[in-house]
């Protein structure tokens, strides 16, 4: 029996010239809501048939690798070959020509042209696709040829509609024009933008890169806690939660630190996790509340091996991911193939501020001085109790830090600043510390461990008066893991390296909510 005929309604006929209309002039809008109460007519009546989002379909190829297999081929090649495939998409562009129309389909690895005609599909189904959207998901079995164009396409001989789109898709001419609308309908953004599906593409084959590299220098992933008894392992504010069976405070962890290294103390000398963290902070083009970093640790190293690991590290998964360890990053060349940089708190500033070359650096009051001139608040608690290694940091983040345009170790932290560090065995007040920056930002943090449980103890006292002084961001203090420290744990090196901050060079983003499938943002109004 003939399928009936869907009939077209007026409103479609409306919407359908106010489509030509705006693709012939972009500024005429379109009532979305028309729009919607079509397509939703058109659901209705596929209800109606009992064969609306069927789900017995399976493809057996994806777009991208018919263009691999048979790209290169002839017409001739593919007529005499009769390759026949299966393949499923979301419908992207739709052209109705008189007997015969296209339709360009995009699945997850690119996109291919369906042809369709009476012969090859029916009168009555081709009459149906006539009436489907952009955004619908269809699928077709057919046979492989291409255009007299040379484009490669599928000769539908089975067409069918999977999904109804009820929302219409951004036109071609704007797209996803608002930033806003493109981090909060991540799902719409990556339909209509090919960029934004390449950039995260580009983050999963650096992230197993990543996990590569650590297993392949037998560290072993392990997963520890999100809910934490005690925030630990920085020095950030932390969200805080209930539990309720427990009736207790709990926090979301700031750092995964204190844990791995409880499991350095077990016995496992080589640990990675690559974890969720959050802090109850600002956001900016370079902090999420949410984010995703790697710490790692490794028995009998110190932080002088760990430069050398993790300089090595970035590099390899700058190659993997991308090809090469020279970057193009916001128009500029960072090169991560030449040897690290690595220079001192003071010697970045001579170098980066000549200025303060030959000034009195080890003066308290002269460095309050100057960090007033370059507008930092004298009373905040982390500058008003600072001693001279905590100035001369404060006085390196204003004027050399956004100029480490080149990979660069900055080592040999304050004490005051470091509470989980090693004290150096040469330098009074000084620990075994590096953080490593690149752009202008930091990369990572890493540092030769305490693990003396009795200074690790005052530490933490220190730590607890700091905050009883305003401090909000200072650690507390972690009995369990001083009990921990008492059992001995061997002499170890840790690093923790902010994985979004480098998917952002990798991919050339200058954004952290461009590398977050969903980043956070305020309510919508």
């Amino acid at each position: 029996m003939r399928e009936p005929r869907l009939l077209r309604p007026t409103v479609y006929l409306l919407f359908e010239t106010t489509m030509i209309e705006h693709n012939q002039n972009p500024d005429i809008q379109i009532d979305e809501n028309a729009i919607m109460a079509e397509r939703r007519q058109k659901l209705a009546h596929l209800r109606a048939q009992g064969i609306a989002f069927p789900n017995d379909f399976v493809p057996e190829q994806r777009a991208a690798q018919l263009h691999e297999q048979y790209g290169a081929w002839t017409r001739e090649d593919l007529e005499q070959a009769n390759v026949h495939v299966s393949i499923a998409g979301r419908m992207m562009l739709k052209r109705v020509m008189g007997k015969a129309s296209f339709a360009t389909v995009q699945d997850a690895t690119g996109q291919i042209q369906f042809y369709i005609n009476d012969k090859g599909v029916t009168e009555a189904v081709h009459e149906q696709f006539k009436h489907w959207d952009m955004g619908d998901i269809v699928a077709t079995t057919g046979q492989l040829f291409k255009t007299q164009h040379g484009e490669l396409s599928v000769r539908c001989a089975n067409l069918r509609l999977l999904s109804k789109s009820l929302r219409p898709l951004p036109d071609k001419f704007h797209g996803l024009a608002d930033q806003e609308m493109r981090y909060r309908q991540r799902y719409v953004d990556l339909i209509v933008t090919p960029e934004t599906r390449a950039t995260f593409i580009k983050r999963t084959k650096a992230m197993n890169a990543v996990r590569e590299f650590m297993v392949d220098n037998n560290f072993m992933e392990v997963e520890t806690p999100m809910l934490h008894p005690i925030p630990g392992g920085a020095s950030a504010k932390p969200f805080i939660t209930h539990h309720n069976a427990l009736d207790m405070q709990m926090f979301l962890r700031i750092a995964p630190e204190l844990y791995l290294k409880r499991l350095i103390v077990g016995g496992f000398e080589r640990v990675f996790e690559i974890n969720r963290s959050f802090r109850n902070e600002g956001v900016s083009p370079r902090h999420n509340p949410e984010f995703t970093m790697m710490e790692f640790y490794a028995a009998y190293t110190d932080y002088q091996w760990l430069m050398n690991y993790t300089e090595e590290l970035l590099r390899n998964v700058a190659i993997r991911a991308t090809g090469s360890a020279t970057l193009n990053y916001q128009g500029k060349v960072l090169d991560l193939a030449p040897a690290f940089d690595r220079l001192t708190i003071v010697g970045a500033i001579e170098k980066y501020a000549p200025q303060y070359v030959g000034a009195t650096l080890d003066d308290a009051d002269y460095l309050r001085a100057e960090l007033k001139k370059h507008g930092v608040d004298l009373n905040d608690p982390q500058v008003k109790n600072a001693g001279v290694g905590a100035l001369q940091l404060a006085l390196f983040e204003e004027v050399a830090e956004h100029l480490l345009w080149n990979p660069t170790f900055i080592i040999d932290y304050p004490i005051e600043v470091s509470p989980l560090a090693r004290v150096s065995d040469t330098h009074q007040g000084i620990t075994e510390r590096f953080e490593l920056f690149m752009t202008g930002r930091e990369v990572a943090n890493g540092f030769s461990e305490l693990n003396d449980p009795e200074d690790q103890s005052e530490r933490f006292l220190a730590q607890v008066a700091a905050k009883d002084a305003g401090d909000d961001e200072a650690m507390f203090y972690d009995a369990d893991y001083i009990r921990a420290l008492e059992y001995g744990m061997p002499p170890t090196g840790g690093c923790g390296i902010g994985l979004d901050r480098l998917m952002m060079l990798l991919t050339d983003n200058p954004n952290i909510r461009d590398v977050l499938l969903f980043p956070h943002l305020r309510k919508e109004d």
